[in-house]
């Protein structure tokens, strides 16, 4: 692939309370519906996600790190838990965990993600990154071994 190739695919980060549905929980489970939110920038955001879309998955609450990565397998459909039709769901499957997770106060400190929505906006539970986002957070997290 040339350096100058755009990239087909898009990055994103969601969020979950790991008491809610952990890492542990979505691999178990194979592949989720991403139900449940209720926040108009999320929900677009959701919308705009489409399959083969990579995804970081993230401990909010307990933990604040990234844990894993996973993808988009099927794009925006009607939310099943909202009886509104505006709220939308997408799946997504894991596909493998960080060898070490990524913790807040790391990505915090790396001023090549100063602009990351994480930090700008903490409360958003879908946000995008960009792919440079993606792949320093990736990078981060494929230092150590981690095993719980």
């Amino acid at each position: 692939m040339k350096a100058s190739t755009k990239s087909k695919h898009s990055y994103w980060m969601v969020k979950q309370e790991p008491e809610t549905y952990s890492w542990d929980d979505f691999v178990k489970d194979g592949s989720t519906d991403w139900s449940g939110v209720r926040n108009y920038q999320a929900r677009n955001n959701l919308r705009a996600m489409k399959p083969g879309d990579k995804v970081l998955f993230y401990h909010s609450g307990k933990g604040k790190e990234v844990v894993g990565l996973a993808e988009v397998v099927k794009g925006a459909y009607p939310d099943p838990t909202a009886d509104d039709p505006q709220w939308v769901a997408v799946d997504l499957k894991p596909v493998k965990p960080l060898a070490s997770a990524v913790q807040l106060a790391a990505i915090r400190y790396d001023k090549r993600l100063s602009q990351l929505p994480l930090i700008r906006q903490s409360q958003l539970s879908v946000m995008p990154l960009t792919k440079d986002e993606f792949d320093v957070i990736v990078s981060m997290g494929s230092n150590k071994a981690r095993r719980r």
